[in-house]
């Protein structure tokens, strides 16, 4: 085998990845994965997708090295290979994102226009944990809080929160988090808290980033 068939089979292995994520449901399965770990079951019902479709998926990310499993009893957990994962699917709606308008078009198509919502940093926020003059909310499901969360964050969440109002307070600045930086249910959630009369802002990005910045995490 000469050096051109070698190099050409070491690239193929490299498209394994690309292949991977060639998928709109497989994608979906990696930011619910960056979350926490979750049974096929799980995340059918979260993804909205058919049971026999989303196990399917999660093999061809499985074989691609993207996912690890945990057995206990008769369930299988899937999650992420490592965190290095969760960062490069980030990267790479980073790129699609500076380099294709029709992105850009279809986030804010999706999460509407965001710097009203006065995004905030994950620096600026941590400040605001450590003085006290803020309150977060997570708006993930409850799941997705149980397996990892910002500390003292309430988990408040986005199809409960209209109904719970009354527990949170007009007097303190509230920032709300979800899954990442394309997630809506954060946006959704701080333009009903303004609609009310809160001080609400968004935070720029989601668990998953912050986790990867070092920041610290509760579960």
């Amino acid at each position: 085998m000469g050096d051109r068939e070698r190099k050409s089979q070491l690239y193929e292995q490299f498209t394994r990845i690309g292949k991977a994520l060639a998928n709109p449901l497989r994608l979906e399965i990696l930011d619910v994965l960056a979350q926490g770990e979750r049974g096929v079951e799980d995340l059918a019902s979260t993804c909205g997708s058919k049971l026999s479709n989303t196990s399917a998926q999660l093999k061809i990310l499985q074989s691609a090295g993207l996912l690890t499993t945990r057995r206990s009893g008769t369930h299988v957990f899937y999650r992420l290979t490592d965190d290095a994962v969760g960062e490069f699917v980030e990267q790479m709606k980073s790129v699609a994102t500076a380099s294709l308008a029709e992105v850009e078009r279809a986030a804010h198509g999706y999460l509407g226009e965001l710097g009203d919502l006065q995004p905030v940093g994950r620096a600026e926020l941590a400040a605001l944990l450590k003085s006290g003059d803020v309150t977060v909310i997570d708006v993930r499901p409850q799941a997705e809080y149980a397996a990892g969360h910002i500390p003292g964050a309430l988990s408040v969440p986005h199809d409960q929160l209209a109904a719970r109002l009354a527990e949170l307070s007009c007097e303190t600045l509230i920032v709300a988090y979800c899954r990442g930086r394309f997630c809506v249910m954060a946006p959704e959630a701080v333009r009903l808290l303004r609609r009310h009369g809160f001080q609400a802002r968004l935070l720029e990005d989601g668990l998953p980033e912050w986790r990867r910045a070092g920041l610290p995490i509760a579960s």
